[in-house]
């Protein structure tokens, strides 16, 4: 079982759309796959029109084991996640939880919410991989720095394993210079941090915004438009990587 954490502290940059489509695509492989919602802003579960009782806070608090928050292969995520403490020992919570589905699922995808707090901690601790997703605009860019130290932190106290698979840039346009010269940027920084930028990038695509709007992933609303090609380029990535 891969646990991959999509992350990046900015809003706005496609994690939760890549995390749901990265699941959707993987299951399109056969691949079994648990989509987990960790941010406290809920868009996730709101995305796939979650109506689960159950939820995230309540499995990483002990109220329930993690089995019976799990609907259609997906647990829900929580407002009261922002009320986690960091207590000595709270950032591997998560991992112990997910080691207990390792017969079940291939994959773990979880949503992380824009912070660097201690429920982005414990999803770092249980993962084995990360995608930081991000536009090519530098405000979003430099935020990579930032989160850098904090995998290398991680990597350093609670999950020796951890690695960057890549960093993904989302809502790309080719055609501008901008574009084309952030990209740049963003190659020099991967291989500063010891990573790669994807070789796919997620082109602007209206198919994105109708998909969300109908609260329907990219495969099913319209895999052949050029985000659907686009997210199935990076499934095929992420199985070889893996």
């Amino acid at each position: 079982m891969q646990v991959i954490s999509i992350i990046n502290q900015k809003g706005g940059v496609g994690k939760t759309t890549t995390a749901h489509n990265i699941a959707c695509g993987l299951r399109l492989q056969a691949k079994k796959v648990l989509l987990l919602d960790l941010d406290s802003q809920c868009n996730l579960t709101f995305a796939l029109n979650a109506k689960s009782k159950n939820n995230i806070y309540d499995v990483l608090t002990g109220k329930i084991p993690i089995n019976e928050a799990i609907a259609n292969d997906f647990i829900a995520g929580s407002q009261h996640l922002v009320t986690l403490q960091n207590k000595k020992g709270a950032e591997s919570i998560l991992k112990h939880i997910l080691q207990k589905l390792e017969p079940i699922y291939d994959y773990v995808i979880i949503d992380t919410p824009p912070a660097l707090g201690i429920v982005t901690i414990n999803a770092l601790t249980a993962s084995d991989y990360v995608i930081i997703t991000t536009t090519s605009d530098i405000f979003a860019i430099q935020g990579i720095r930032l989160l850098t130290d904090t995998i290398n932190a991680v990597k350093k106290n609670s999950n020796h394993n951890l690695k960057i698979m890549g960093i993904l840039i989302t809502r790309f346009n080719s055609r501008t210079v901008m574009g084309k010269s952030l990209r740049k940027s963003l190659t020099d920084i991967a291989t500063k941090i010891g990573t790669k930028v994807f070789n796919t990038a997620i082109r602007e695509s209206i198919a994105i915004r109708e998909a969300q709007t109908k609260q329907m992933d990219i495969f099913s609303y319209s895999r052949y438009s050029t985000a659907g090609r686009d997210y199935k380029n990076l499934i095929n990535e992420i199985i070889n990587e893996g």
